[in-house]
């Protein structure tokens, strides 16, 4: 039953779809997986502390050349237009740090939240894997009780996680033998 377990569940690479979904084998005695999920991010950090650097600069460039020609009120602007720009791309990046952990074993499923915690919690048997519309919604449900999932990633990597969660189902309930 290991053996089986096992090879249903990992027989892609562990990273799938980039650092969006992230499956690793579980912290439960070496059974079941974790799958983690991100929301992609087109910058680093770096790229965007430049990007407001540049945004900023073009700012106080024609601010000051304004101030020159004989706006006074160029400067507060372009200090109100940084201090917006900057709160922007703070949200922006804090936006992309939420993420959910699915975890199955042969116990439980566990979804949890970057920011709320635990969220959903049932045994694999009894989880059912929703895909509606296509693969634009992705949920687990138990009990009457529903939770949605990779609802921050795009269209591709959604049917990416469906796959992936119905393998990593099927293998812990024992529907896969």
């Amino acid at each position: 039953m290991l053996g089986s377990y096992h090879s249903a569940v990992f027989r892609s690479p562990d990273r799938v779809a980039g650092d969006m979904i992230e499956v690793v084998p579980s912290s439960w005695d070496g059974h079941g997986a974790q799958v983690r999920l991100r929301p992609p991010r087109a910058l680093t950090r770096r790229q965007f502390v430049m990007l407001f650097a540049a945004l900023s600069g073009a700012m106080w460039v024609v601010a000051v050349l304004g101030w020159w020609g004989g706006n006074a009120f160029a400067p507060a602007f372009a200090l109100l237009h940084s201090a917006i720009v900057a709160t922007a791309l703070h949200a922006s990046w804090r936006h992309g740090d939420r993420g959910e952990e699915i975890r199955i074993g042969p116990d439980a499923v566990e979804v949890t939240t970057s920011g709320g915690g635990l969220v959903f919690r049932a045994h694999p048997y009894w989880v059912r894997l929703g895909i509606a519309r296509g693969g634009e919604r992705i949920s687990l449900a138990s009990s009457g009780r529903q939770v949605q999932v990779g609802d921050f990633l795009g269209p591709a990597e959604r049917r990416q996680l469906a796959e992936t969660l119905q393998d990593l189902l099927a293998a812990a309930s024992g529907r896969n033998r």
